[in-house]
């Protein structure tokens, strides 16, 4: 499984780092600022310097790199989780989660903050602006609280448990 939860890990982090080339250089949205793409999703430049949602927003020029540590150590701590796993759902979780991680730490190592561009909006309504790295952190966090919840409807294992007389 640890290759499976790899090559999900590249291909998030692949996806999270090309989508975000090509809103910073090919579309140029940081002098753009925002464009509509669907009624209810723009692409809208936001620079997060903190977590999700801006939360931790206000660490000051250190921020970055101390998100940036916070966020490594997770990664490994991911990669051990996945080195033990034998289910499929939660490798690809795990990649999925530490790709996305990756691709974070990396725009805050190298911008200082987090390139933030998919803005969902309806009926007046506004959603936070995220990434892709963030979707698939989001997905991946799912996929693990399904496989939980797989795992507490699943029957006993009728090996493990003593035969009664």
């Amino acid at each position: 499984m640890i290759r499976l939860g790899l090559i999900m890990a590249v291909l998030v982090l692949a996806a999270d780092q090309a989508s975000k080339a090509w809103i910073l250089y090919g579309m140029d949205l940081p002098d753009i600022g925002s464009v509509d793409i669907l009624p209810m999703l723009s692409f809208t430049m936001v620079w997060n310097r903190g977590v999700t949602f801006g939360l931790l927003n206000g660490l000051g020029d250190a921020g970055a790199f101390v998100l940036a540590g916070v966020a490594v150590a997770v990664v490994i701590a991911l990669y051990l989780w996945l080195r033990q796993t034998q289910s499929v759902m939660v490798a690809v979780a795990l990649g999925g989660i530490a790709g996305g991680a990756v691709g974070n730490v990396i725009d805050r190592l190298r911008f200082g903050a987090v390139v933030d561009f998919l803005h969902a909006h309806a009926f007046g309504h506004s959603w936070y602006v995220f990434n892709v790295a963030d979707a698939c952190i989001v997905c991946g966090v799912g996929l693990l609280l399904l496989d939980s919840l797989r795992q507490q409807r699943l029957p006993p294992n009728p090996g493990s448990a003593k035969e009664r007389p």
